[in-house]
């Protein structure tokens, strides 16, 4: 449960019945959802080839490349793709859907349901991803838009001092237009996307027809041959192998959004063949023109069309970014009602879709992050050695949660896990010991930012267990209470009034400091809590519990889900058809504000109880992320030691 005096905590577990399932591709098209899926999902995996061979190519590239190493970093790419995004993600994981909400919180939620109990490992787990895809959002708009423009370079050489400020330039325009909503230029996404892979595959099968040998690449033979034959070397190289699945977090992140049939279609129909194509092109294009492997995406193309092809390779980096800040918007919002960070002002910028939503503290923070990758690295190279390693962390930690809830939530005994299960696992933690040798290179940059996240995260969701504790020591029980004050003698003035609370067992605080200071009691008093369940949303029918306590009190829970932004006013409509009677003229909302103060911790806990009362610091003020109405609400004080 959730009050406006401490955070969430843990939320509640609720009843899963609660949730509403998926029902986007009952109620369009699946074709128009296709599609949709194309120009969001992908974007970010679909920009991978404008740097992910060049880089893979590069450190074993010194001595000249021998057809042998070409084929096999080409096998090490296809056969990537095809274990970790076909089989982990497209066929397993978008199977463990919370009522069809899918990413690293869904999924925590789901581990967390599945084992009964509040599990330390799984919070880790689930700060941990977050984190670390919270970092991915801030590095994958610098790396894909620098790459992007510099293909301005291979069009016009004396225009490369353009190129930081170009960048610089997009990245201002596209976060400062999130305050004004994309709903209405995102249905060119999936269009524009939909052209960008097909041109990438139809100029990667042209390079490939030229030398049709490069598709003995589908034979993992030569990605192992490659392996044994550098050893060390071939260490380095797996962290750019990685590159090309960047983004592959994503087609289970946007689950809700379109549902499991329009993102595996849109994969295997088209994604995955101009990905393949496209890879086994370059392989051939720099098979055959060494010098290509300078830029060997943009190479691919004929001189006369390569400014068109630049143009619609920034354009997909702008769409594919787009993606990712979206996505960082709905994890904060989902790690708001989950109670790993503090409220957060959240703006919902279209009035018939709920995803989209604009939070302003994240997309600032995501900004400034971008401007100050781009402006330190100053070219996609030197992004590309810091890029991998929050990437290849969150796909880790989505494995081990997947084995978890694999267990726990599908019953499946480890003996039909693991054969899948170690080898995936194996890979993966491969690319990530393979990207931390790139720490000193940059790579300390998202490890950082990430850890700092995660502190934050942590801080917060102790803290708030700490005040709700704290709070329960001095709690005194309704019940009793409601029976005392038919008995007593304080003034009683007519109309209702609303109590928030996390705990609907005991008597507010507000309620008694208003007693205590005001001497007045209201006719009639609702004791209200806001119950976050562990499903994304929750069906109208299902908003509210109401139960009467005698004629002067009653409890209400209004429920909602962890993808939803809690909304009382609205939700007090449902309230109606339980039974609860108010007149808005005659109502006023209580709240009681706490003022959180350093105990006698010491140490490493203090250090904790400090960030988490400068974290609070940040919160949305309750009333506006409630959403009551501003001139009914009687906001009431007290201070709580941590």
């Amino acid at each position: 449960m959730l009050n406006p005096e401490t955070a969430l905590g843990e939320g509640s577990d609720g009843d899963a019945a609660l949730g509403e399932e998926n029902g986007h591709a009952h109620k369009q098209g699946l074709a128009a959802l296709t599609l949709g899926a194309i120009g969001v999902v992908y974007g970010d995996i679909g920009t991978s080839p404008l740097y992910a061979m060049r880089e893979a190519l590069r450190p074993v590239a010194a001595d000249g490349l021998e057809r042998i190493e070409v084929l096999g970093v080409v096998s090490l790419l296809v056969w990537t793709l095809m274990l970790i995004v076909t089989v982990k993600y497209v066929m397993i994981l978008l199977r463990a859907d919370n009522h069809g909400e899918g990413g690293m919180l869904a999924l925590y939620a789901l581990t967390r349901l599945a084992i009964g109990r509040r599990s330390y490992v799984v919070l880790g787990l689930g700060i941990a991803g977050a984190a670390l895809f919270f970092g991915d959002s801030v590095i994958t708009p610098a790396v894909s838009i620098l790459s992007a423009v510099e293909g301005i370079e291979l069009v016009a050489p004396s225009f490369d001092r353009f190129i930081i400020p170009v960048t610089i330039g997009i990245i201002l325009a596209l976060f400062l237009i999130q305050r004004h909503g994309t709903h209405s230029i995102s249905k060119f996404f999936g269009p524009v996307m939909t052209v960008w892979f097909l041109v990438m595959g139809i100029s990667g099968a042209g390079q490939l027809s030229h030398d049709l040998g490069m598709l003995a690449a589908f034979n993992p033979y030569y990605g192992f041959a490659f392996l044994a034959q550098h050893g060390l070397g071939a260490f380095f190289v797996m962290g750019a192998i990685f590159l090309a699945v960047t983004g592959a977090e994503a087609l289970y992140a946007d689950l809700g959004h379109f549902g499991r049939p329009p993102i595996r279609n849109a994969w295997f129909a088209l994604i995955f063949p101009a990905l393949i194509l496209n890879y086994l092109g370059q392989g051939a294009l720099v098979q055959r023109n060494p010098d290509s492997l300078v830029n060997p995406f943009f190479f691919m193309v004929p001189a006369s069309t390569l400014p068109a092809f630049v143009a619609l390779a920034t354009v997909a980096t702008i769409i594919a970014s787009q993606s990712v800040i979206s996505g960082a918007f709905s994890l904060a919002r989902a790690a708001v009602q989950l109670g790993l960070l503090p409220r957060l002002s959240i703006i919902h910028t279209s009035g018939s879709q709920s995803g989209q939503i604009y939070i302003p503290a994240v997309n600032w923070m995501l900004m400034c992050g971008v401007l100050a990758f781009v402006l330190n690295f100053r070219s996609s190279e030197a992004l590309a050695s810091a890029y991998g390693i929050s990437v290849t962390g969150a796909m880790v930690v989505d494995t081990i949660m997947g084995i978890i809830y694999a267990h726990r939530g599908w019953r499946l005994s480890y003996v039909a896990i693991l054969p899948l299960a170690v080898p995936l696992l194996g890979l993966e933690t491969t690319f990530f010991v393979s990207n931390m040798t790139k720490f000193f290179h940059g790579g300390y940059v998202p490890v950082a930012l990430g850890v700092t996240i995660a502190v934050l995260m942590y801080s917060w969701w102790r803290g708030t267990q700490l005040a709700m504790a704290a709070g329960h020591k001095q709690m005194v029980d309704l019940d009793s209470f409601a029976r005392s004050m038919l008995k007593s003698s304080v003034n009683v003035v007519p109309g209702t009034a609303f109590f928030l609370t996390s705990d609907p067992d005991a008597v507010p605080p507000a309620m008694l400091h208003n007693i205590k200071h005001n001497r007045v009691l209201h006719e009639r008093n609702i004791i209200l809590t806001i119950e976050t369940v562990r499903v994304p949303t929750v069906n109208q029918r299902d908003r509210a519990d109401y139960r009467p306590i005698n004629e002067r009190f009653a409890r209400l829970s209004l429920r909602f889900g962890f993808m939803e932004t809690p909304n009382i006013s609205r939700a007090l409509g449902s309230a109606r058809r339980e039974g609860v009677k108010f007149d808005v003229m005659t109502t006023s909302f209580f709240l009681g504000r706490r003022k959180v103060v350093l105990g006698a911790s010491s140490g490493l806990a203090r250090i904790l109880d400090r960030i988490f009362i400068a974290v609070g610091r940040f919160g949305a003020d309750p009333s506006e992320f409630y959403q009551l109405p501003r001139d009914r609400v009687v906001e009431l004080g007290a201070r709580i030691s941590v």
